[in-house]
């Protein structure tokens, strides 16, 4: 992601958002986790531009939270690999996955790639640092859209 500070406006559109409250928050919703403020924006106002509804979460510990409560409405997760101390992103699509088998899953990184194929989750994407803001969209999409066929085409 190669932005500078003038390019960011003042206002940021960044909504950390508690477990109650939001009116958004009724229709499915994207999850993302970053812990890295700067990033955290961009991939945000890409992912809502993109006709999202975004939660977002600046470490894991908040993301599975998020998950446990809200698992019902989560349509997809983005997160970052690295997220500072404690649980990693991988950890976190993991938890996903325990709850929602079917969660489409893109990972976020700028040194980790390498690692997804052992430890990134079946039927997931990696976007690789820096990116497009429309290739985080397009990765999200595919794979909700991907996971929408799976549903409609099995049988209950």
């Amino acid at each position: 992601m190669k932005a500078n500070a003038a390019n960011v406006s003042h206002n940021s559109r960044i909504h950390p958002v508690a477990l109650s409250g939001v009116s958004h928050m009724d229709a499915p919703f994207l999850l993302l986790v970053e812990d890295d403020p700067f990033v955290l924006m961009i991939a945000q106002e890409a992912l809502e531009d993109g006709g999202y509804a975004v939660v977002v979460a600046a470490n894991a510990i908040e993301a599975t939270a998020i998950l446990d409560d809200r698992s019902a409405e989560v349509a997809g997760l983005v997160t970052d690999v690295r997220l500072g101390d404690g649980p990693d992103g991988w950890e976190v699509a993991r938890h996903a996955r325990e709850l929602l088998p079917l969660l489409p899953v893109v990972y976020m990184t700028g040194d980790s790639a390498a690692d997804w194929p052992v430890h990134g989750v079946p039927n997931s994407a990696m976007v690789q640092k820096p990116y497009a803001p429309a290739q985080l969209v397009t990765a999200i999409s595919t794979l909700i859209t991907s996971a929408d066929a799976i549903r409609i085409s099995s049988p209950s």
